[in-house]
Parts: structure tokens; sequence; C-alpha cells
């Protein structure tokens, strides 16, 4: 395993404190399958939706004009529609049509990694049942991350209400859901909103990049009945995957897509794949983790950046860097 250059004394302080059709079948399974290595053709499918997720990192005036360099002219075919945020109290995010992908496209902003790990490794990050105001009709044990969900609400009705505006302005039939660390969350929950508040006819994907374990096993589950397609990409020896711990009584759905060392991609089955060669068995402990790790490459795309006339202008990398 590679030794980590994340600096162990700062880890060990917090962890006291601890338009295709779907591209895998989603079931829980009680053995672990080993991983299947992805051809390059199947990792090239992720990529728009990797550029979308890099994209959410640009404030809201300049994703409503699609006007954020490098990331938005890969998607040229995007038309935008709504967006907000402030990127500090509220996570950025964006809603728009992607002509040849035929989908919604819903994007969250992540946070700083660094920040993020001490919040997610953190006791008092307890888990709440959805209000049923909300999430009607899921069962009543299923739980969620409290400061996810709170910090879903700030959104969830501007981001519903331009999600089905959209909808109908397109006659779009699909909405896919991405975001990067916490923004990936926030996408997971969204989905979870939108799934039972939609009308069934509209399909809902998902793709994720270093997402962190949202809910308790039984919202796993849910997941995994209710929104197969569904993935969430991590990169090597990210720490923010692996927590909250499983101990703490968190599980991620399956959908499991696990970026090696060598930069070749891996589908890892079930729940929580303890294989070697996924996140779980390449990275045990946030002690032998690497949080710039968090950042990418994703197929070589970063995130946390917003290049604007050449500049970077959200230096997410930089942060991370003087804080390892």
């Amino acid at each position: 395993m590679r030794r980590p250059s994340f600096a162990v004394a700062f880890l060990s302080a917090i962890a006291v404190h601890a338009a295709p059709a779907p591209l895998f079948s989603q079931h829980r399974t009680v053995t672990a399958p080993p991983p299947v290595s992805l051809a390059s053709s199947l990792i090239a499918r992720f990529k728009p939706y990797t550029y979308y997720a890099a994209a959410a990192y640009c404030d809201p005036d300049v994703l409503l004009n699609w006007s954020c360099g490098g990331n938005c002219e890969q998607s040229p075919n995007y038309t935008p529609y709504a967006s907000g945020g402030d990127g500090n109290a509220i996570q950025n995010w964006f809603v728009g049509y992607d002509d040849t992908l035929k989908s919604i496209i819903v994007g969250h902003q992540g946070t700083d990694p660094t920040q993020f790990l001490s919040v997610l490794t953190d006791l008092t990050a307890f888990r709440t049942p959805l209000p049923e105001a909300d999430f009607p009709n899921i069962p009543l044990d299923v739980e969620v991350h409290s400061g996810f969900l709170a910090e879903h609400q700030k959104t969830a009705p501007q981001v519903l209400a331009a999600v089905n505006a959209s909808l109908a302005q397109f006659g779009a039939d699909k909405v896919t859901f991405v975001g990067h660390s916490l923004g990936g969350a926030l996408a997971l929950l969204d989905a979870t909103y939108f799934r039972v508040t939609m009308p069934p006819e509209v399909k809902i994907k998902i793709v994720t990049y270093g997402m962190p374990r949202v809910g308790n096993p039984a919202f796993a589950n849910w997941i995994d009945q209710n929104i197969p397609d569904l993935a969430h990409i991590n990169n090597q020896v990210d720490p923010i995957p692996i927590v909250p711990g499983r101990s703490l009584g968190y599980a991620h759905p399956s959908g499991e897509v696990h970026i090696k060392d060598d930069e070749s991609w891996n589908f890892c089955g079930g729940q929580d794949n303890p294989s070697d060669g996924c996140e779980i068995g390449d990275t045990p402990s946030i002690i032998f983790s690497n949080i710039l790790d968090h950042l990418g490459p994703y197929d070589g795309i970063m995130m946390g950046l917003c290049w604007l006339n050449g500049k970077r202008e959200l230096p997410l990398v930089e942060a991370a860097e003087r804080r390892a």
C-alpha cells in the first residue's frame, strides 16, 4: 500500500472524535464479490458527469452563464436553467439540460475537504430520520446524517422547482444528480427527495465523487431498491468515502467505483465491499489515507477548482496542501 503524505498527527487527533441504461446491477450481497476491472469504454461514460461535478465549484452567476472555462466547454450542448447558493453558508448548485445526455442535470458544490473530514469524524454527527413532510412514505428506520440533511433542506425547494420547470420546458423525462464530496451527499439526498415527490416515470440517475457515507444501512437498502442507477466514484486512498464510520451506524449503498493507485478503475459490487482494490480494502483507516486524493484526478479531472480566464479561482488544492 502506498505510504500516505497526509499528516498522521492531524488525522489521529480527528479520529478520536471519531443517457445510457444503468452501468451496473445494484443488489446487496451477503458475500462481497471480487472487484471487476472496468474497460476504458466504460470509464469514458463517466466523464461528462465528472465535468459537471467539477463545474459546480464555480459561482452561481458563472454557472447560469455557463462560462466556467474548460469544465463548461466540455459540455457544449448544455443549456443552463437556474443556479443558486453562495459557496459558503449554502453550497452552490445548478440546474440545466444536456441535449446529448437527454437529461436534466443537477449539480451540487463540495467543500474544503480538510474541514469536511473533521465534521465527518466528529461523534456529534448524529443520524436523524427523514422528515415525513418532505420525504413521504420513507420507512421510519431510515436515518441520515443530520448535518447533510440540514444543508439539503436549505436548497431543496428551489432545486425541485427548477427541475420541475426545466423538465416541462425541455420535454425531458430524466434527471441526473452529480456532486463531489459534500456535493455528492447532497446529490444523494436530492435524488431521494425527488424520487418520493416526482412521478415514477421520471428516471433518476446519480453519479458522485468522493462521497461520504450519508445514512444508515436502512437508507442504503432503500437507495438500492429505489434508485438503482447510481455510481459513487472514489479515488485511491481518499479518507472521505470511509467516514462516518460503519461503527457509527453508517453504510454506503451499492454502486461503488474505485480508482486504484495505478489509475485503473474497479467496480466493487455490494455495499461497502471490503475487497482489495475497493475503497475499504485499500483504505482501512484514515491514518493510512491521503486527503489530496479526494480532489482527484478522476480520469484526469480535478475537483475543487474553477478555471476562469486561465486562473484558478477556487484553490482548494492549495488549501489542502497547506493543511497536509
